[in-house]
């Protein structure tokens, strides 16, 4: 998987359409909480597990400041992921060329880091399942839905986002587990200045 594929189709088990009738719907947190625990969340950091498609794991840092911010920090120094001002710049140390940009409202992630979350929204919202101790809600850009889909895991009482499952374009998958999640801190700018880091990244 390359480290597009992280983002455009970015970060459990998948749960089968067939199956979602017969799941117990009522234990589902409602949608509308979701909603505005997403629209709550403004900065977070904390850690993350990433599961690649090809059963690879990475681990790191990860900073979000919404709208449209956010950013991976991987502990071996690989590779960075930034996403600000409209765009995603992927960093990679194996890579002799230089950034690899393009639109974040290209990957499903900007699904969560729109100004807004509506749920609502015809054909954003494609499942909606409860296994009795965590709540998917499986989301794709309705007016574009081949980009591809986002799973969001959570649990309740508090809501509380735990994972996603990303699937791309090609339907690759990538898994990010977040733990130690951190809300309402104090994060600048500069984590999220895509040229800035640019001028950084290879001194």
């Amino acid at each position: 998987m390359t480290r597009r594929h992280l983002i455009a189709a970015l970060p459990a088990v998948a749960l089968a359409p067939a199956l979602w009738p017969a799941m117990a719907r009522a234990q589902a947190i409602p949608l509308a909480e979701i909603a505005a625990y997403l629209n709550r969340l403004q900065t977070a950091t904390g850690g993350f597990t990433q599961i690649n498609a090809d059963g690879s794991i990475s681990t790191g840092t990860i900073f979000l400041k919404r709208p449209g911010r956010i950013r991976f920090e991987y502990d071996d120094g690989s590779a960075l992921v930034v996403a600000g001002g409209g765009q995603v710049a992927v960093f990679d140390r194996r890579s002799n060329q230089g950034p690899e940009r393009f639109p974040l409202r290209e990957t499903p992630l900007s699904i969560i880091l729109a100004e807004r979350v509506d749920l609502s929204q015809a054909g954003m919202v494609t499942g909606h399942v409860s296994d009795g101790t965590t709540t998917t809600v499986t989301m794709q850009d309705p007016q574009n839905p081949g980009y591809g889909s986002i799973r969001l895991v959570f649990t309740g009482s508090p809501v509380e986002l735990r994972q996603w499952i990303v699937t791309d374009q090609s339907g690759s998958e990538t898994t990010v587990v977040l733990h130690d999640l951190q809300t309402g801190v104090q994060i600048g700018d500069r984590p999220f200045n895509i040229q800035a880091e640019m001028a950084a990244w290879n001194r």
